[in-house]
């Protein structure tokens, strides 16, 4: 037996269920929060928080490094039934970093999850495949928008082909990225669920869009921070030419981790910064 869904014609074009959903002011039933309360009660964990600034690092480099060098410990506080979390210290900003959550749907799963348990800030560092060539690779994007060529975005946002970033956050994250040492740019990049499916006619037309690079996680963590008003900031860690040349895939000292956290450190810093400084100004 199936069971045959109706799927809307306009202009003898069929649209997909995807794009026909019309609920995106509506609370979900089924609430992170529910979940993580019965993963505690499963697992006997405490209910504490989570550090307030935490990292998605789908390549796992970040976790690596902050386990051997930075003394990273697994967070008692966790409950995802899917990933770890290891936190440390960073000059005194408490963080936390959750690796090889891969692609849009696997990143904003766990971006709900933690700022259910108590994350205030998220930043993304994934690596990126270079579709404008600004340089050799390695070199890092700051992401202020990105395609939507993936499912997850539309289940929080009515279909458009663009999610920008916070521009607040852009802003604040290019003063602090002013005086880095490290090549970063700023641009849009190209978010798939097919990494495999990059072809040459796709290519041309994000080239001609003027994207600059294309990674799995962006548009739909942006649409997540802005349907549910989380700040969420992405950065792209170039690192190939699609495989297209031989020694393709280097990341550089540490496996990219050391600049990569650079740049999370000294956004976290300013974004930390101006936190305590509107709660100074509070009355």
């Amino acid at each position: 037996m199936t069971l045959d869904l109706p799927v809307k014609s306009r202009d003898g074009i069929m649209n997909a269920p995807l794009l026909e959903r019309h609920d995106h002011d509506e609370v979900s039933v089924f609430r992170p929060e529910n979940m993580l309360r019965e993963a505690r009660r499963q697992k006997g964990l405490r209910g504490g928080a989570v550090p307030p600034v935490c990292i998605l690092d789908p390549d796992g480099d970040i976790v690596e490094h902050v386990r051997l060098i930075c003394g990273a410990t697994l967070s008692l506080d966790w409950a995802c039934y899917h990933t770890e979390l290891w936190e440390w210290d960073a000059g005194g900003i408490r963080c936390g970093v959750v690796g090889y959550a891969v692609g849009a749907a696997f990143a904003v799963l766990v971006g709900e999850q933690l700022f259910a348990s108590g994350c205030e800030l998220l930043l993304s560092v994934a690596s990126a495949g270079q579709i404008k060539d600004l340089g050799s690779p390695p070199y890092h994007i700051l992401i202020d928008r990105a395609l939507r060529d993936e499912g997850t975005s539309y289940h929080y946002l009515p279909p458009a082909a663009w999610i920008g970033a916070d521009a607040d956050l852009i802003a604040l994250a290019q003063a602090a990225f002013a005086t880095s040492p490290h090549v970063i740019h700023r641009g849009a990049t190209w978010t798939t669920d097919a990494p495999f499916r990059e072809t040459e006619t796709a290519i041309a037309a994000r080239q001609k869009a003027g994207i600059v690079a294309v990674e799995m996680e962006a548009a739909a963590l942006y649409a997540f921070a802005k349907a549910c008003d989380r700040p969420v900031l992405c950065l792209a860690h170039v690192t190939n030419q699609l495989g297209r040349v031989e020694g393709d895939f280097e990341k550089g000292a540490e496996n990219g981790a050391l600049d990569s956290l650079d740049l999370v450190n000294r956004f976290a810093r300013a974004w930390q910064d101006r936190v305590q400084s509107a709660a100074l100004a509070t009355p």
